[in-house]
């Protein structure tokens, strides 16, 4: 078959229920009162919105999920149980140690590589001081029909990331249509079907891929065949275990990255369930097997309007709208490492695989970025690098969202789509006052290191 362009993931506007979710692997959750709003996510959407050179700032947005099925509220389930202490495994799969981690802080970012001027892009992310790209590809397009796969387009940018010297994680997101009983691209129903897939781009490409990460926020319903429940996080875990077999048989010192939840507090089965139940349902199944199969824990925290020292309840933004709920938060990434560290898991390091905060633009849902300046995008993310690097020593690597969907929504007449607000070039590829701060910022630590 021909590969197509890729298709990027709708940026589904996702409904948040405002309640605390910060608990422990065996606490018991109890109903509350549901609060509905716009939770924002840095996915992209396929549609296009109109263009307007008069953005004007907007509220939080009242939204109905029209021509959705009406929403099951996900019951509340019972306890899950709590994890034993791990035994930590002194060797690995080679012989290497486990899990594998970075002995100091990386820094990468994720670009959009297909069909564009890579050679701009990857020079300007050279340049910059990132040592790593994130690349999403769908695995739908790079196999089919089952076994035959077709490497196109995606054969390009590996060799070109390698050529500029730089380190690559691969994002692998939705399933064929053959795998799925259900004919949709959520997680194959046979795990193993993923992990030959994994094993076949290995092989391949040997020594020029470093990091996979397994799947993309699979707590939201559109990531996951259309429902979603604490359930799936089971058949997840099945997944990672596939994928990190296979993976390690072809080459050990490829990181396994365990997939992202989004942070999100909503819990329906149409939307997302909150990303703290997701996690604990991810390291409670079968008494916690899964830390036998990740090196790091991807984890995407918000970001919102948000300054990034700032943290709700205690410390709050002084924002207008997406504050009151601490998965609008750069800051809620601490969270989810107590959460791990209560599960037994404090032997996994984090990686950052998304973050970074939105400026004007026009889409729906993102409306908390029309209060931020370029100014103030440059000062969010070097100081949530800053903080990093001083007070998250868990932390070994960190993906800005993002590079240059600027020039690529430019190039699709959507200069005001949000994925082009969160970019650090504009569309002409020159650069944005954050892309200025986080050279001066990495030329620094890069010196000191």
């Amino acid at each position: 078959m021909t590969l197509p362009l890729l298709r990027w993931i709708t940026a589904s506007t996702l409904i948040a229920v405002l309640l605390p979710v910060l608990v422990a692997c065996s606490a018991t959750e109890t109903p509350i009162a549901l609060s509905l709003s716009a939770l924002p996510t840095a996915a992209v959407r396929a549609t296009s919105q109109p263009t307007s050179n008069s953005i004007v700032p907007a509220g939080k947005p009242t939204l109905a999920l029209a021509g959705t099925p009406t929403p099951t509220f996900l019951p509340y389930p019972t306890p899950l149980p709590q994890p034993p202490t791990p035994t930590t495994q002194p060797v690995g799969p080679g012989g290497l140690a486990f899990p594998l981690r970075s002995d100091q802080l990386q820094f990468g970012v994720a670009a959009h590589l297909y069909y564009v001027d890579r050679d701009a892009a990857l020079s300007a992310a050279r340049d910059v001081g990132f040592g790593w790209i994130r690349q999403q590809i769908h695995w739908k397009d790079q196999e089919g029909p089952a076994g035959n796969y077709v490497w196109g387009e995606l054969e390009s940018i590996i060799e070109s990331v390698s050529a500029y010297n730089l380190k690559l994680m691969l994002s692998i997101v939705r399933t064929p249509s053959f795998y799925r009983a259900d004919g949709g691209d959520g997680l194959p129903d046979d795990p193993a079907a993923l992990g030959n897939f994994v094993a076949a781009l290995l092989q391949r490409y040997p020594g020029k891929v470093q990091a996979i990460e397994i799947w993309n926020e699979q707590n939201l319903a559109h990531e996951n065949g259309g429902y979603v429940s604490t359930e799936d996080a089971g058949h997840y875990v099945e997944v990672l275990k596939a994928a990190y077999t296979s993976i390690k048989a072809i080459d050990p010192s490829v990181i396994v990255v365990a997939g992202p939840p989004a942070s999100t507090a909503t819990n329906q089965s149409n939307t997302a369930v909150s990303d703290m139940r997701y996690y604990r349902a991810m390291y409670s199944y079968q008494n916690g097997s899964i830390r036998n199969y990740f090196d790091v824990q991807a984890v995407h925290p918000g970001g919102s309007a948000n300054p990034p020292d700032t943290l709700w309840p205690n410390d709050p933004s002084p924002a207008e709208g997406w504050t009151t709920d601490p998965t609008f938060y750069f800051r809620h990434i601490e969270n989810v490492r107590k959460l791990m560290e209560e599960c037994g898991l404090g032997d996994h390091q984090i990686w950052i695989t998304e973050f970074g905060w939105a400026t004007q633009n026009n889409t729906p849902g993102f409306e908390f970025g029309n209060q931020v300046s370029y100014q103030q995008q440059a000062e969010y993310i070097v100081g949530a690098m800053r903080r990093t690097k001083e007070q998250y020593p868990w932390v070994g690597n960190m993906f800005l969202w993002n590079l240059n969907f600027g020039p690529l929504k430019a190039s699709q007449g959507e200069p005001m789509n949000e994925q082009a607000s969160f970019s650090i070039l504009n569309g002409d590829y020159s650069p944005r006052p954050a892309y200025l701060a986080i050279r001066d910022y990495l030329a620094g630590v890069h010196a000191g290191q």
